[in-house]
């Protein structure tokens, strides 16, 4: 029975924690090392972990999906969707890039809308228009001299909504479990393909610090990055043992607003790791976001819907 909503807030608190230290890590080693190279590594560390965690507490371990297309799309969904993310810590402040990330529930209430055919009235609309006002005014575009590799973290988003838009229908015959491993196994067998078509460095060709950490030669600096990307698995698997407890001991409805609490730790990282302030119109774009993502929390409780507080965000 989900009754323990404040130990369930601490483990949200805990979660965003590591996942902030895991963001740091990434944002650390771009200059070291090759993204897919760091997402192999990750991936494999976490999908050790997690079957072990999984076998100890005597869990299934399902690997076949009832809903192989399905799968396979949110695999690809979710595979690209965190490459934007990490991508767009090459280019943007470590706070800027999780506050544009928080435009996922407003995805998600518009995907809901249309492909889950739930009812959305007009509060939670303008919501959905308050955190995207927040976008524009963070991002403040000058359409002359734009550099667009500043909307990754947002078409992250809309990766991920579409991912959960696709757990929500696959759901009722695969387990929790079967959607994390499957997308740890695409996510492995993606990045070796990647290694063995572009891992030597041959297509770095260009300057822009986005195109040197996707195509970085691999493994040339071990000695300062392996056990960082060591790093970034160890705390992906905590942070989801966090959150997972998290969902699971207590209501999604009070625990999932304090997904944002990542914001703090990513703002405290992006000043202490990289001398990163956030200037007045970043501060209030994300506090348009914030409100907006919070309020949406609000009223699906207030409607006795779970359309974007069912999963964490994370």
């Amino acid at each position: 029975m989900k009754n323990n909503n404040p130990k369930g807030i601490i483990y949200i608190l805990l979660g965003m924690l590591v996942f902030s230290a895991q963001d740091t890590i990434m944002k650390y080693i771009f200059n070291f090392a090759s993204l897919y190279e760091i997402y192999l590594i990750r991936t494999l560390v976490s999908f050790i972990l997690i079957l072990l965690f999984l076998k100890i507490a005597k869990k299934p371990v399902v690997f076949k999906t009832q809903y192989p297309l399905l799968t396979f799309c949110r695999v690809i969904l979710f595979f690209f969707g965190f490459s934007f993310f990490y991508v767009s810590l090459t280019v943007l402040p470590l706070i800027t890039a999780t506050a544009l990330f928080f435009v996922t529930p407003f995805l998600i209430t518009i995907f809901a809308k249309f492909f889950l055919k739930e009812q959305i009235g007009p509060r939670r609309w303008s919501a959905v228009i308050i955190g995207f006002v927040g976008v524009y005014v963070i991002l403040n575009p000058d359409f002359s001299n734009f550099d667009y590799m500043t909307l990754t973290p947002i078409l992250c988003a809309l990766c991920y909504s579409l991912s959960m838009i696709i757990i929500k229908l696959t759901s009722e015959k695969d387990a929790v479990y079967t959607q994390t491993f499957t997308f740890y196994f695409g996510a492995i067998i993606f990045s070796i393909i990647f290694y063995f078509v572009a891992g030597d460095g041959q297509y770095n060709t260009i300057e822009h610090p986005a195109s040197q950490y996707i195509f970085r030669a691999w493994f040339t600096n071990l000695e300062v990055s392996l056990l960082l990307m060591i790093a970034t698995g160890f705390t992906a698997s905590l942070a989801f043992f966090f959150l997972f407890t998290a969902y699971r001991i207590a209501s999604p409805a009070v625990v999932s607003p304090f997904e944002y609490s990542i914001l703090i730790w990513s703002s405290l990282s992006g000043w202490y790791f990289f001398n990163e302030i956030p200037d007045l119109k970043t501060i209030i774009g994300i506090l348009l976001i914030v409100s907006g993502g919070i309020y949406i929390f609000i009223r699906e409780k207030a409607q006795d819907q779970s359309i974007v507080t069912e999963k964490p965000l994370r």
